[in-house]
């Protein structure tokens, strides 16, 4: 009796030690743990996304991929999914599953390991939050006590919601709507139940059951997951036995992207990088919305790549090692896609893509007559596609007018820009054919020389100095040398190689004379021009203080050609471009908005500078229309507008082309060259390489706008003239023309020169006429 009485009395002691122990040891627990409270304002790491203006995704940028969803927007059947192979008791336990603990303890006991088990959803919220992923029995049992405290603060729905959007999945996505646009492209809602299954399957252990990496693994996982869903009647056999056989359809999606502008999207990065830590840029979910037009992108990438194509078709088809490569080691590149030869004759060839699919593509519809071979350095004219390819090459094809036809990853690259004259918006910028071939911003940071696309600083220089549209320039040969006979003297030539003496101001920028520019310059001082050039945004770097400046042979990027074309369009204004309109936080709080000195000439306020009177930029829109309708660009006039004006731009050896041309609405500038300065080849001038880009896209970018007529600005007078002389023409002269004067310009001599006896127009040769003159 007595040794029962100690027995019990130590029991007891013991007990009360016990309680007294675990009362302090909850009381040291529960004050190292932080406040659950926390949760109800919990921010998840979410990337950085860029958006367009209209709100398409362009870009995300963060190691962790994650939506944020409410639980009420989660398909049922994955909540089930996930309940079922994670926490059967789920609904029914206040925090902590004591069976699984239980077995977690034997396991313990028996074998002498810690093994994960026997935590609930609730608790891996407490660890996923709150708590580290450090092995601890302190750990755990910090975990047990915050999952009871969890359970009385928040609802089911709250801890479900909590947990779907924190778990990592597996290929950089957190939580369940990232893991439906990484693993199978579609929102969660578009997911069949073998999707649902497989996304559950993953928390378990997402790089061992990864769907990619590891597809048998993945498997079993997800059809384990499915029984349970069947053993719990979330789903009937029926369901099940479908839904275990269905084949693994997920893939590897970065994000989902909606709108391709990736060049964009770097700039973006840049700037949000400099105006924020990266640990805000990259992890608070920053949303950034772009100026640019959704439509207006696609069709920038689109004519860029085309225009591209229908470049490289004029020359040869280049023979490479590449054809020889295997069709899985070949990416989709631009417009091209790798197809591998299956057959192939004279008049036709077969090939299938990576999916499996056969296309065909007939000879006569190919573009290519000639072949490059590196090798030999030789160029030679071919018949056939035998003459080219080989049966099991891989070659490459693009789509057009629904055919597919032979292509190839262009030599040449190209940038194109638009923008808006009257606040600077971006609206549509692509860098390059394609980015992730490489990454360079050709928009933003190549420096091209500009050539001919630089003489309206010339021409705008000599208005201001005196001249007049109708004033006459001598173009006749010059050689910059104090010894012409030397070889290294400078004679600079029109692009023609001819001259054609006494001519209009009008008409030397429509027919882009290069020695009237030349002239110009002289006339009036480098220092004029230069500061002239200063005021439309370039820097002194980027003007060689020499003649050949009048040519263009400083350098610029399209977007810097785009700011200074975009004062002619918008009456006079220096605009600043910018490509961010807003930034916003995560919950929709606006950090930033953009808000742009504009183009205004009748606002007080947030006015862009004026830089040049309404009277120069009058003469000067209407010397650059003259360039469509009559001069270099005539080619524009396909689209049937009279307001649209531009300048073309070919520098030496036709290593750059350009067309850079305007509405009051719209600036677009395209460039054509290749990355290591090589010429383009003859004949491929702004007029032929450039022009036709910038014709596809404005197609599409005014046809809902109204055409602007030029109205002439006040002490302005249209004045019939004599264009061989400049002077005032008599009023029957039926050679006489239209110009435009300010008053204080306007000719007051009558010509002297009979009509009848004038021989010489815009177009008349006089090469053979006139000495150079030698410029010291």
């Amino acid at each position: 009796m007595r040794i029962l009485k100690w027995t019990l009395a130590a029991l007891l002691t013991f007990s009360i030690l016990g309680v007294i122990i675990g009362y302090f040891a909850y009381q040291q627990l529960s004050s190292e743990l932080p406040d659950i409270k926390v949760l109800r304002n919990i921010q998840y790491k979410q990337p950085l996304n860029i958006y367009s203006q209209d709100g398409l995704l362009i870009e995300q940028f963060g190691e962790r991929i994650r939506n944020p969803i409410s639980i009420s927007d989660t398909p049922k059947q994955l909540i089930n999914a996930f309940i079922a192979a994670e926490d059967g008791a789920f609904y029914s336990h206040f925090g902590i599953d004591f069976k699984g603990l239980t077995r977690a303890v034997i396991q313990l006991v028996l074998t002498g390991k810690k093994k994960q088990g026997g935590s609930t959803i609730t608790m891996q919220v407490a660890r996923n939050f709150l708590l580290n992923n450090k092995k601890t029995y302190t750990r755990k049992f910090k975990e047990i006590i915050l999952s009871i405290q969890i359970e009385q603060e928040f609802s089911k729905n709250e801890i479900l919601e909590l947990y779907l959007n924190k778990i990592y999945l597996g290929q950089r996505a957190y939580g369940i709507a990232a893991a439906s646009e990484i693993y199978y492209d579609r929102p969660l809602t578009q997911l069949t139940l073998a999707e649902l299954g497989m996304i559950a399957g993953l928390p378990k252990a997402p790089s061992r059951y990864n769907p990619i990496a590891n597809p048998q693994r993945a498997l079993i996982r997800r059809n384990y997951v499915l029984s349970r869903m069947l053993d719990s009647h979330y789903i009937n056999q029926q369901e099940y036995n479908s839904a275990i056989a269905a084949l693994i359809t997920a893939n590897s999606y970065t994000t989902q992207r909606e709108l391709y502008a990736p060049y964009i999207a770097e700039m973006v990065r840049n700037e949000i990088l400099n105006l924020y830590d990266e640990d805000t840029a990259y992890t608070t979910g920053l949303k950034v919305y772009t100026t640019l037009k959704s439509d207006l992108q696609n069709i920038a990438v689109t004519t860029l790549r085309s225009n591209l194509h229908q470049f490289d078709e004029r020359h040869s088809y280049r023979i490479n090692k590449k054809q020889k490569l295997p069709l899985k080691s070949s990416y989709n590149t631009g417009a091209t896609f790798p197809a591998q030869v299956t057959q192939i004759n004279k008049q036709q060839l077969s090939a299938k893509f990576k999916d499996g699919t056969t296309i065909t593509l007939l000879w006569e519809d190919s573009p290519w007559s000639t072949k490059y071979t590196p090798k030999t350095q030789k160029k030679e004219t071919i018949n056939s596609y035998l003459d080219i390819i080989d049966l099991d090459d891989t070659i490459r094809v693009r789509q057009q007018n629904k055919k597919w036809r032979l292509a190839q990853i262009p030599q040449a690259e190209s940038a194109f820009v638009a923008l808006d004259p009257k606040n600077g918006a971006v609206l549509a910028l692509s860098g390059g054919y394609a980015y992730f071939n490489n990454k360079y911003n050709r928009a933003t940071q190549a420096k091209r020389q500009p050539g001919s696309g630089f003489k309206p600083i010339i021409y705008t220089s000599a208005l201001e100095y005196g001249y007049t549209s109708a004033s006459m320039i001598n173009d006749a040969p010059i050689v910059s040398s104090r010894n012409p006979a030397e070889e290294s003297a400078w004679r600079p030539e029109n692009y023609s190689h001819k001259f054609y003496g006494p001519t209009s101001l009008r008409t030397a920028l429509r027919k882009s004379r290069n020695l009237i520019a030349i002239r110009l310059t002289r006339s009036i001082g480098i220092p004029a021009i230069t500061d002239t050039a200063l005021r439309f945004g370039f820097q002194q770097k980027q003007l060689p203080q020499k003649l050949s400046l009048a040519l263009g042979s400083g350098y610029a990027s399209p977007l810097q050609m785009a700011r200074m074309y975009s004062v002619f369009a918008n009456g006079g204004f220096l605009i600043t471009p910018h490509f961010i309109d807003r930034i916003e936080s995560n919950t929709g709080e606006i950090l930033f908005q953009a808000e742009p000195l504009t183009a205004c000439p009748y606002c007080e306020n947030s006015t862009a500078p004026r830089i040049i009177s309404e009277q120069i930029n009058f003469l000067m829109n209407s010397l650059l229309r003259d360039v469509v309708q009559r001069g270099t660009a005539v080619k524009a006039k396909s689209l049937q507008r009279s307001d649209l004006a531009g300048k073309t731009g070919t520098t030496n050896d036709q290593k750059d082309a350009w067309f850079n041309g305007f509405t009051p609405d719209i600036v677009g500038i395209a460039w054509v060259g290749q990355d290591n300065s090589k010429s383009l080849g003859r004949w491929e001038t702004g007029g032929k390489a450039a022009l036709p880009m910038w014709i596809d896209f404005m197609r599409y970018a005014l046809k809902d706008t109204i055409e602007e007529e030029l109205i002439m600005p006040e002490g302005m007078s249209k004045v019939l003239i004599d264009p061989e002389t400049g002077l005032l023409a008599r009023e029957e002269s039926p050679l006489g023309s239209w110009e435009y004067f300010r008053d204080e310009f306007i000719p007051t001599e009558l010509t002297l020169i009979d009509e009848q006896d004038n021989e010489l127009n815009d177009e008349q040769d006089i090469t053979e006429q006139v000495a150079p003159e030698v410029l010291f």
